[in-house]
């Protein structure tokens, strides 16, 4: 055999080499495997490549974080005792912390209603109880710097010229959009939401809410009107309710007495009820007090309410607290004979903040009603002079005086009424410059003598306070005057 033929078929019978079958099949290897490489944990692939860590790189990272040595539960039980002026910053430290901190959050009010509707909101804040969103139903430039702040909402303007509040209302977000809002709302709340605060909302919002938050006690509706209240029936446990019609200068709606009708019908748990700009009359009013029969608080807001409306309250048999806020008319035609023959049986307190007294029928007519409270408050009360004042007497067992702001009442005005009121207790005179500690008589002296609390400060130049420290005046049994 030649040479050549030698060579040649020692190469044929030669084996191949084990790289070269490696590198031709590379690719069809990678096509069979690439599931199983992708399904493996990163960690394992990981650890064939890496060496173990150290137990020192372990032990640097406790000794800078040691709050990892504890579980969520005792680190919550501890930020939970940090003051919640604090806790903000704290939710800083890392994302645990935030974590956590997001979870002790319980009430918010809502400025970017995109936060909301893109669930954002019930992530970070799992466990809220209490939501406002009044803010946030506001198209408003988040920082403009201009902050606008009403007796009833606080929001944000942009620069220019405004001739009037009407933009507040034409910047509203739709009511589709507030709706939807309100049932991603519900979904994430639906177990712990206590207390919600939305305007410009509609009949079907109102279920959506009701429907997941059974729990759901407070409710507060801005820009309310008669067709919104039909979904107020499914709120099984409702017991705080707050609606704002039309409020003058920021947006009107309207709530009449087929409103008030249709709240009674289906708020049988009331318990507190205030009414903003709200119209009606004597039919609503009756109806409230005959339905909601746990009723024990109505506040009376800057009404629009109809002549007689007062009549109604008659029929407010539980009723304890009656509050009437900056009201011009309490009431033009309060039916003076009709109001006479009865009263409210239950009411213990009478506050009137900002209105005007200036009617004596109306106030006789109110006093009237309100013969049995036995707490009594007048604050920057208009047209609050003597003659007013004196009427006063047809409370016969008040217990509590509290004047604040009553300008025309004077001291003799003041006399006359409380030496009638053999029960009176607490006597707190603020800021009503008419009335002066030099014409204090020796009768009204000794009632301050057996006053079991007395608060005197009619004006700033007042030095009664200051002078009655060691007297005994103000204490139960105390003596002003010796005998000489």
């Amino acid at each position: 055999m030649s040479f050549m033929g030698m060579m040649k078929k020692k190469k044929e019978s030669s084996p191949v080499s084990p790289l070269k079958k490696r590198r031709a099949s590379w690719s069809q290897l990678w096509v069979n495997n690439h599931h199983q490489l992708l399904s493996s944990p990163p960690l394992n692939l990981a650890s064939k490549f890496q060496s173990p860590t150290p137990p020192i790189a372990k032990s640097k990272t406790l000794l800078t974080d040691p709050t990892l040595l504890l579980s969520d539960l005792t680190l919550l039980s501890i930020i939970d005792k940090v003051p919640e002026s604090h806790r903000k910053s704290l939710s800083l430290v890392c994302k645990r912390w935030l974590r956590l901190h997001g979870r002790l959050v319980r009430s918010i009010r809502v400025s970017d209603w995109g936060f909301l509707s893109s669930g954002r909101l019930i992530s970070r804040f799992p466990n809220l109880d209490t939501v406002d969103l009044v803010s946030g139903c506001l198209i408003s430039p988040p920082n403009s710097g201009i902050l606008v702040n009403h007796r009833i909402v606080s929001f944000t303007v942009g620069l220019g010229t405004y001739q009037s509040w009407s933009f507040f209302e034409e910047n509203l977000l739709p009511v589709e959009m507030v709706d939807r809002g309100l049932r991603t709302l519900a979904d994430g709340c639906c177990s712990n939401l206590q207390k919600l605060v939305v305007t410009n909302t509609s009949e079907l919002g109102l279920l959506n809410v009701a429907e997941e938050c059974s729990r759901l006690q407070e409710l507060e509706l801005h820009k309310c009107s008669d067709s919104v209240l039909l979904g107020i029936g499914a709120f099984e446990n409702l017991q705080i309710l707050r609606l704002l019609g039309n409020v003058d200068g920021l947006y009107s709606s309207s709530v009449t007495d087929i409103g008030l009708m249709i709240l009674a019908q289906g708020c049988k748990r009331l318990v507190k009820l205030e009414l903003v700009g709200c119209e009606g009359g004597f039919d609503g009013v009756k109806e409230i007090g005959e339905c909601c029969q746990m009723l024990e608080e109505l506040t009376v807001c800057d009404h629009k309410m109809e002549s007689g409306w007062l009549g109604g309250l008659r029929y407010c048999e539980n009723l304890k607290t009656l509050k009437l806020v900056s009201c011009r008319k309490i009431d033009l035609d309060p039916g003076l004979g009709e109001c006479l023959s009865c009263s409210c049986p239950a009411l213990e307190r009478l506050q009137l903040e900002r209105c005007q007294l200036r009617d004596k029928n109306t106030v006789k007519a109110l006093f009237k009603m309100c013969e049995a409270a036995r707490e009594i408050v007048f604050q920057d009360c208009w047209g609050l002079d003597n003659d007013i004042f004196i009427l006063a007497t047809a409370f016969g067992r008040v217990k509590l005086l509290y004047l604040e702001g009553c300008s025309l009442l004077t001291t003799s005005g003041l006399e006359s009424v409380v030496l009638h009121w053999q029960e009176l207790e607490h006597l707190k005179v603020v800021s009503c410059k008419s009335i002066k500690d030099s014409e204090i008589s020796p009768l009204l002296s000794a009632l301050f003598s057996a006053l079991v609390d007395l608060q005197w400060r009619p004006d700033t130049r007042s030095h009664l306070s200051s002078s009655l420290i060691g007297t005994g005046i103000g204490e139960k049994g105390g003596k002003f005057f010796k005998k000489t």
